[in-house]
């Protein structure tokens, strides 16, 4: 990130959790504030596993017009990981509200990844007055169901943790992982971003028991009610080979009022990070169209 400064600014989230955002700007100049970009807030919200840093490259070049802020959510990155949460979506989407207030971002653009995507719609659902527009990547209103829940209790404990070494971390997440259809080494890249060095070897920053808690709380229900709740302008982006279907996709665009679609080719489920630049092809023209610079 050279020529990028980031700062670390905690947060007071909801029941006093204590959450770490990061503002990315250019170098002040002489005697000038940190993040002079541009009127407008950001706020990147990662997905479940992920962390703020995951948005650097999105941070890039949004701090150039715009005040980008990422945040590292509950039980993530180097924010609190309270044992027992709560890991609700209650809990997220208020942390976020409390990021925005407490940071003076509103009305803010919220760019969410996944379940950030979840917690962005359902925050721009319920304080319209708080966002002024929206980018969801890559999350399905559909429920994902209770099997998936199951598969992924099942994909936690297939991780051979501690690994040895950080090179294992890529290996195993971009090649040898059982999910896996064919080789990815961006997904060896993202996963090696939220490992830490232990005693015993490489061990994930996050505890896998808390992100199935977090995963619970939204997998068994359809969020359709709350996305047509959401009066800004949003656009919905998938990868070519991700999660999100076309058709489904296209449908979300349709509930929303003011919904735009746009798709990334050769991305998987991690756009942003797969594919930086097809990612900023679609949602750069969508913000300046929305936001004022």
């Amino acid at each position: 990130m050279s020529g990028l400064m980031v700062r670390r600014i905690d947060v007071s989230g909801s029941g006093g959790v204590r959450l770490a955002a990061w503002e990315f700007a250019d170098p002040p100049k002489a005697g000038g504030p940190f993040g002079g970009g541009g009127p407008s807030g950001v706020l990147l919200l990662h997905g479940l596993m992920g962390r703020a840093s995951h948005w650097a490259e999105t941070a890039r070049w949004l701090s150039t017009r715009h005040r980008a802020v990422a945040l590292d959510q509950r039980g993530h990155g180097r924010s609190e990981k309270p044992a027992e949460g709560p890991y609700t979506r209650e809990a997220y989407v208020a942390d976020a509200e409390a990021a925005v207030e407490e940071l003076g971002l509103g009305p803010v653009t919220l760019v969410g990844h996944a379940m950030g995507a979840l917690t962005a719609w359902q925050l721009a659902a319920r304080r319209p007055d708080l966002v002024r527009a929206l980018v969801v990547c890559d999350m399905r209103a559909s429920a994902l169901g209770a099997a998936t829940q199951r598969e992924w209790g099942e994909w936690f404990r297939s991780w051979p943790v501690p690994f040895a070494t950080l090179a294992d971390v890529r290996k195993w997440f971009g090649e040898d992982d059982p999910t896996l259809e064919r080789p990815n080494p961006a997904r060896g890249d993202f996963y090696a971003e939220v490992a830490a060095e232990r005693v015993d070897g490489w061990r994930p920053l996050f505890s896998r028991r808390q992100m199935l808690l977090a995963r619970e709380t939204y997998v068994h229900d359809a969020h359709w009610e709350e996305l047509a709740l959401v009066e800004c302008p949003a656009l919905v982006v998938r990868g070519l080979d991700g999660e999100l279907g076309r058709a489904e996709a296209q449908e979300m665009v349709r509930v929303l009022p003011r919904g735009v679609y746009a798709e990334v080719p050769d991305a998987g489920h991690l756009v942003h990070y797969d594919q930086p630049d097809g990612w900023r092809r679609v949602v750069e023209p969508f913000l300046a169209s929305v936001l004022p610079v």
